[in-house]
């Protein structure tokens, strides 16, 4: 079954800031323990439950809720997995500066980070005195997400909780925090409930191009010519110091609007270059000496295909098919400063046009 994590904003204060505050330090120190000591071993179990098996002992002695420390053991085992998946020696891996916690297992209802009714969450916490304690948590959800946390609530639907630290400071003489909660659930659930065209009859075929500050889209019909591009900008987010969770969210605003853009023009099948297996290092950095340029690049290859991804789930909710190509040769070739010339495109566009013609080929067969 696949999965989808909603994240639904907080501003918090005062003590209740203070015990979440304290829950994501002792959580990362978990983790940090955790990942100290799997360095160390020559060999390292191949699956969860070996992980927790091995390391979940240690994790607790920090963070005393058997939840919060399986979700620390599992951070680290993602982090392993990653390694493995991109060839970088896990010894050379050190978490980055992040803060959070998290329970690993899905259940209803999850037993730390709790969904009661309103709309609020009912979150375990450690204290900096190792206390467990429990907070209320009332993030700002927004009205198209009411429906679908209403079904977890009534059907039982399970669910794993997160909470994200992403800024704190003091303010007359106040700790505050901004934050997240992240709530993973059934992908099926979320395309239900959020579904905004249930019915497509397009007959059309598009084709997406992903760069860093732009999404450009060409749409062909069954004879591969071009009908119609359209190029969706959010080149503002490339500014050096523009928050990234500013960014993300104007990204996820021009998703919609391509979608909602082919939708309208009678596309059927969305193509997109078929994402490269780069695993997910968001939790991590990587030491590397002075291979800046390389590191570089791995960014680029993994932003870009966060994009393509989100497009992937967020295509259903327009009713439109998703499906991959190999992008070899729509990038540079002849055929692509051919279709420059014929169409007088840029040459993203082009990309895109060629990704088109390429998934009628593929859809041909």
């Amino acid at each position: 079954m696949s999965y989808v994590t909603l994240r639904l904003p907080f501003n918090i204060n005062g003590g209740v800031a203070k015990e979440l505050l304290s829950t994501a330090w002792w959580f990362k120190t978990a983790a940090h323990r955790v990942l100290s000591l799997a360095k160390r071993m020559q060999f390292l179990p191949g699956a969860k439950i070996g992980w927790v098996n091995v390391f979940r002992s240690i994790a607790y002695e920090i963070i005393p809720n058997r939840r919060y420390a399986d979700g620390a053991v599992t951070l680290v085992m993602s982090i392993y997995e990653s390694c493995r998946a991109l060839g970088i020696d896990f010894r050379s891996v050190e978490l980055s500066d992040w803060l959070m916690f998290q329970q690993s297992e899905l259940e209803y209802p999850a037993k730390s980070i709790t969904l009661r009714p309103g709309y609020e969450f009912h979150i375990t916490t450690v204290r900096y005195d190792g206390l467990i304690s429990r907070v209320v948590v009332r993030p700002t959800v927004p009205e198209n997400y009411k429906g679908l946390l209403d079904a977890v609530l009534t059907g039982h639907v399970k669910y794993m909780g997160r909470v994200m630290v992403r800024d704190y400071g003091v303010r007359d003489n106040q700790l505050w925090i901004r934050g997240e909660v992240h709530m993973t659930v059934p992908l099926d659930i979320y395309y239900e409930h959020m579904a905004r065209h249930k019915r497509n009859n397009g007959k059309l075929i598009g084709g997406v191009d992903v760069n860093t500050d732009r999404i450009n889209l060409a749409i062909v019909d069954e004879s591969g010519d071009l009908r119609d591009y359209k190029t969706f900008w959010f080149s503002e987010t490339t500014a050096r110091g523009f928050p990234k969770h500013k960014a993300w969210s104007i990204i996820g605003m021009r998703i919609h609007e391509l979608l909602n853009y082919a939708y309208n023009h009678g596309v059927k099948t969305l193509f997109l270059e078929n994402p490269e297996v780069l695993g997910r290092l968001r939790l991590m950095w990587v030491w590397n000496g002075g291979r800046n340029h390389e590191n570089y690049n791995y960014k680029v290859m993994i932003f870009r295909s966060t994009i393509i991804e989100k497009i992937a789930l967020k295509a259903p909710l327009y009713s439109i098919r998703v499906n991959y190509v190999n992008p070899r040769g729509t990038t540079n070739s002849k055929e692509h400063e051919e279709a420059m010339r014929r169409y007088r495109l840029d040459r993203h566009t082009t990309s895109a046009y060629l990704i088109a013609l390429k998934g009628l080929t593929h859809q041909q067969k």
